[in-house]
């Protein structure tokens, strides 16, 4: 399985198979490059035009963006779970859906646009993760303080943070990913390492960083 960002909480998943998935792609309103994605399938966490910009993308055969267990082929579904983009149950900013996929040996969890620390019932539907993608921004998702507490209860092997301010959008009221890093470094004692792209097996999941964050491929 390979990751690569495309900016902000874009990022293509290409699976063995040779399926490609993209989560929660933007229009150009973002300040990033939209650029030129082809993709098979397409995870929506919520309808905000910097998260589902479908339209942007090339060769889309399925788009995913409700509630349940959706089977992509065999050996490979994803579980979109309902959560609220805000602490007020979803009253200042609507819904979010978390997708956990899980193909190859390996769950991966894209927590979308989450706004909330999850109770244990959300917790429970989450269940384990190997990868876990979670926005550290604050602002309009959580901040980089919930992140690490999600982290810290969900315990993933791999952290890929995003959803933070960049160059691309400096104007945004949103934090840099450098809070969740140095928390990451002073509460949990994980490093970061700084990649173009990141492969993952189930065979080598030890022998990947433990906080990654991944260059914007733009």
């Amino acid at each position: 399985m390979i990751f690569t960002c495309l900016g902000h909480s874009k990022f293509l998943i290409e699976l063995m198979s040779g399926m490609r998935i993209c989560t929660d792609p933007f229009d150009a309103s973002t300040g990033y490059p939209v650029g030129d994605t082809e993709a098979d399938v397409v995870l929506v966490s919520h309808h905000h035009h910097d998260h589902d910009a479908v339209e942007t993308l090339r060769g889309v055969e399925k788009v995913i963006d409700t509630e349940g267990t959706h089977t992509l082929a065999f050996g490979t579904q994803v579980h979109m779970l309902a959560s609220y983009h805000d602490d007020k149950q979803g009253s200042l900013r609507g819904s979010n859906l978390i997708a956990v996929l899980e193909t190859e040996g390996l769950r991966v969890a894209h927590l979308g646009d989450l706004g909330h620390l999850p109770d244990e019932d959300l917790y429970a539907k989450i269940g384990h993760v190997d990868v876990l993608l979670i926005p550290v921004g604050g602002y309009f998702t959580i901040d980089a303080q919930q992140a690490l507490e999600i982290c810290k209860h969900l315990k993933p092997q791999i952290i890929l943070p995003m959803h933070y301010k960049t160059a691309f959008n400096d104007d945004w009221p949103i934090a840099k990913v450098d809070a969740f890093l140095d928390a990451c470094k002073r509460e949990l004692g994980k490093e970061t390492e700084t990649l173009d792209l990141l492969r993952v097996t189930a065979d080598d999941l030890s022998c990947q960083p433990s906080v990654c964050v991944l260059r914007a491929q733009v």
